[in-house]
């Protein structure tokens, strides 16, 4: 893998689990000495990153994480959830036992930071179960989209998590998600994923979001 691929993965990454939050500088000094890089590669990145979307360049150089409005956010997350439904539906009918068996196995593990209400790792615990649907969705293409838009909407829906409800809600959804992919209901896996997914169940949630968004994150 080039480096530029390597620098651009990383800085993607970062963005989408919150440790780089839209309008936050790209620190291209750290990431040349960070890859003992020149700046070619650096900016090679970067540019890639902005013909994504994810950052944007200032007028007086330097790029940043790209924000978004209220309109693009919603458009985008939109398409993030019925995505996320088509990876549902095709995995509940492309998973093998074994790897269904594994699904469940993730799940589970996840009932002790529920209990704790453990919020940090319950981002890792949600990381593992979503992959295991995009792997066995056996399609790398749609996992590639996937990953891209919750890039860009990442450090939103950290916020709508507490908007729209406490970890027990999640972790439910995710048994709702398990029970249809074992019963082999792809179009019931895919209702339950969007749903699952969507921006805003019900006008209050959305409002509740809307409300607790911080308003420099937001162009």
């Amino acid at each position: 893998m080039k480096v530029a691929e390597r620098i651009r993965l990383s800085v993607e990454e970062s963005i989408r689990d919150g440790s780089l939050l839209p309008g936050d500088s790209v620190d291209e000094q750290l990431l040349m000495q960070t890859y003992d890089v020149s700046r070619t590669p650096v900016r090679e990145a970067l540019l890639q990153l902005q013909a994504q979307g994810l950052v944007a360049s200032l007028p007086r150089g330097g790029m940043v994480v790209a924000k978004m409005d209220v309109a693009q956010l919603m458009a985008m997350w939109e398409l993030l959830a019925e995505l996320e439904g088509i990876g549902a539906r095709l995995a509940c009918e492309r998973m093998t036992p074994a790897e269904r068996e594994e699904l469940g196995v993730i799940h589970e593990r996840a009932a002790a930071v529920v209990r704790r209400e453990d919020t940090d790792a319950w981002q890792e615990h949600n990381r593992r179960f979503h992959e295991a649907l995009y792997a066995g969705a056996r399609n790398p293409y749609l996992r590639q989209e996937i990953l891209r838009m919750r890039s860009r909407t990442g450090a939103y829906r950290l916020h709508a998590f507490s908007a729209f409800g406490r970890l027990a809600s999640s972790w439910e959804q995710h048994a709702q998600l398990l029970a249809a992919i074992q019963d082999q209901e792809p179009g019931r896996a895919a209702e339950l994923m969007a749903r699952h997914m969507s921006p805003g169940q019900g006008s209050v949630n959305f409002a509740s979001f809307v409300a607790a968004l911080p308003k420099n994150l937001l162009a």
